[in-house]
């Protein structure tokens, strides 16, 4: 029997009097690779940002774990790694660092200062960027002197180091040319979330055989939400 790991009961969101998400059911079960889709708008990162803990529902009830977001322990908050379509990186600090970052939920204040000191271990850090495909020349550079992709990778890193049990990715693939797309596809979906949630916002539908649900949103609702396996043409017609 499915464990349902995330339930959304007529969820609607409202932002400056506008209609983000309306009525939103929806379930997700522990270990789905749910990809997400819809046109640019259609609420997708709204969606992502309720399931994160990152805002509140307007109206409705979102359960994680069989708890609201605020029950949760810091523990089960951990367990949920987001990639943000707009990076949310810190500027001021090297590639590494920024990576490093992500493991500032698990250590102390003092590894924070270290950190931007640059004083702290980078081991981990530089394995993960090594499997995003990064160069060990641009490990000390400056964020701000990165290329899109590569940002885009070291933001990756930075969610991957997280080693969580969930991953919330809104267009985690912009800004990468074709073949570092397939790795990083890859890297996440058959190497480090093998076995684990992730529910993942994307256009590339050539990608759509490697998920088991698919959710298509249009203007803010549910348009479908069915197995990959009884995905139509039509379906994808309707959406767009």
């Amino acid at each position: 029997m499915n464990k349902t790991l995330f339930e959304l009961k007529n969820i609607s969101y409202e932002y400056k009097n506008n209609i983000l998400l309306n009525k939103i059911n929806l379930k997700i079960n522990l270990g789905e690779k749910v990809a997400l889709l819809g046109k640019s708008g259609s609420g997708k990162t709204t969606l992502i940002s309720l399931l994160n803990g990152n805002i509140k529902p307007t109206k409705g009830e979102i359960k994680i774990f069989n708890k609201s977001f605020e029950e949760l322990d810091i523990k089960q908050k951990r367990k949920i790694t987001t990639i943000w379509q707009d990076l949310r990186l810190i500027e001021d600090l090297s590639a590494e660092q920024n990576v490093n970052c992500g493991l500032l939920a698990e250590e102390n204040i003092y590894f924070a200062f270290k950190n931007l000191l640059n004083i702290s271990s980078f081991k981990k850090a530089h394995k993960y960027m090594q499997l995003c495909k990064l160069h060990k020349s641009i490990y000390a550079k400056n964020i701000k002197k990165l290329s899109g992709g590569q940002k885009q990778r070291v933001a990756i890193a930075r969610s991957l180091i997280q080693d969580s049990n969930i991953l919330l990715a809104d267009e985690p693939f912009a800004n990468l040319d074709p073949k570092l797309i397939s790795t990083i596809k890859n890297l996440i979906l058959e190497n480090v979330y093998k076995n684990k949630t992730t529910l993942i916002a994307l256009h590339r539908l050539d990608f759509l055989n490697d998920f088991d649900k698919i959710i298509g949103i249009r203007d803010g609702k549910i348009f479908f939400n069915i197995k990959k396996t009884d995905l139509k043409k039509f379906h994808l017609e309707k959406l767009y």
